[in-house]
């Protein structure tokens, strides 16, 4: 899949509903949307105007399907940065991949400033084995120039053949002279669930994006730990969903659902009223309503944001770590038959409580800064949803005219090794007793009505 940060997947577009005037403001109403419809087919003659200017007089024949994709490209990408258009390969490319399975370097990325960025490396896959790191900027592939190119055809410039070498340049804040990265591709296996039994009493989960097969990894996870520790010494759990950047939306509400007895998880709203959706939580805690400590960072987007959110509004778990991305909208696949697809913004999401997350975060209920490698100071942070050029705005703020309340990114290093993980270390402390805060266990009495 191209984007990852953030790519939140629903069902079918619902269909859109025109609003008929009465009485005597319908004739006026009705010559306006005359008088729009006429604008808007001047503009695609101009369109028509160019696209033949361009065929007939450009000084090389031109290919008359990529200018057109390129049309519909720069059409999608200017309505905000996760709308975009993808090819046929690009749309069976991204089916595969939301299997969990798909060939490639491992890396999640987004476009900000002409060039392509890491959002993060996968775990374990050649790109995380070579070094590349999240908040890298990738200027050239194989010695060609990223700039100008849309973020599909820099992702289709990453893919190819299993065992074929790529070398990525990349800029990183920090390091005076551009990187070169040699990485040999690979069939990508996203084992989206790692989890073992901590100490004997505590379980760890981490969960590194949301796909197809998350859910039941989740509950494998779960059910493997509780036979492993006796409910008697359990003392709760650790959800790690730091620098997970999202994925499936159906897969966030039930990996949710696993830790929630009933009440809203999240709910969508388009543009149009009668497109919002509710999605509701029910019976059956997996945990079986021991505690719960969820981590975030930076560099968790989208349906980690939806989970965090979820778990926090119920008081069903305690957020450590640093702020969220900020990425509070849903992407709507939408099959254009043998020529490909687009992805397009079609809805926010919202809390329980009722609250937008976009180019906000999610801040956590007891925050948790790592110590930073010397070369890495100043520069551990992600910038965020609100960082990117053409972020929709965050709905309050939009309606009251503000746009103060936004909130760039935060610290999203992870340190490699468990021991100096302070994030991690302190929510052990927490399950275990050996550190207190007011904000765990959480009071459910204080959660949103549902």
């Amino acid at each position: 899949m191209m984007r990852k940060v953030s790519l939140l997947l629903v069902g079918a577009v619902m269909g859109a509903s025109v609003a008929v005037g009465i009485g005597q403001g319908r004739s006026f109403i009705a010559g306006n949307a005359v008088a729009a419809a006429a604008d808007t087919y001047r503009q695609l003659n101009l369109f028509g105007d160019v696209f033949e200017r361009i065929r007939a007089d450009y000084v090389e024949k031109p290919d008359d399907s990529k200018l057109v994709e390129s049309a519909i490209n720069g059409m999608l990408s200017s309505l905000d940065p996760h709308s975009s258009y993808m090819s046929p390969k690009s749309f069976k490319d991204m089916q595969v991949q939301t299997r969990g399975e798909f060939g490639g370097l491992g890396i999640e990325v987004t476009m900000e400033d002409n060039l392509v960025k890491v959002v993060a490396p996968i775990d374990e896959t050649p790109a995380a084995r070579a070094g590349v790191r999240a908040g890298d900027f990738i200027t050239h592939l194989d010695g060609d120039p990223v700039m100008g190119l849309s973020l599909n055809q820099a992702v289709d410039k990453m893919r190819g053949p299993v065992n074929s070498p790529i070398t990525l340049k990349i800029k990183r804040e920090g390091v005076s002279e551009a990187l070169e990265i040699k990485i040999v591709r690979d069939i990508i296996r996203i084992r989206s669930v790692r989890s073992r039994e901590e100490g004997g009493d505590v379980g760890y989960v981490r969960v590194t994006q949301f796909n197809e097969q998350t859910f039941d990894g989740l509950r494998d996870a779960l059910d493997k730990i509780n036979k492993e520790i006796p409910a008697e010494k359990l003392k709760g759990w650790v959800i790690d969903l730091r620098n997970n950047p999202g994925g499936l939306l159906d897969q966030a509400i039930s990996v949710s659902d696993a830790f929630l007895e009933r009440g809203e998880i999240v709910s969508t709203r388009g543009r149009n009223a009668e497109e919002s959706q509710r999605y509701n939580a029910r019976p059956g805690d997996l945990t079986k309503g021991k505690p719960v400590i969820v981590l975030i960072n930076g560099g968790s987007a989208s349906a980690s944001e939806i989970v965090a959110g979820a778990l926090q509004d119920h008081k069903r778990a305690t957020l450590v770590g640093t702020r969220s991305f900020g990425k509070g909208s849903v992407q709507t696949i939408i099959p254009l038959g043998q020529n490909g697809a687009i992805r397009l913004t079609t809805a926010r999401y919202y809390t329980p409580s009722g609250r937008s997350i976009q180019a906000k975060g999610i801040e956590p209920d007891i925050e948790v800064l790592q110590d930073t490698p010397e070369d890495l100071k100043g520069k551990d942070d992600t910038k965020g949803e609100a960082s990117l050029k053409g972020h929709l705005k965050n709905p309050a703020d939009a309606k009251e005219g503000k746009d103060g309340e936004e909130k760039t990114g935060s610290q999203a290093y992870v340190p490699p090794s468990a021991k100096d993980d302070k994030a991690l270390n302190f929510a052990f402390d927490l399950l275990r007793g050996a550190k207190t805060d007011a904000a765990f266990p959480p009071n459910p009495k204080a959660a949103v009505p549902n």
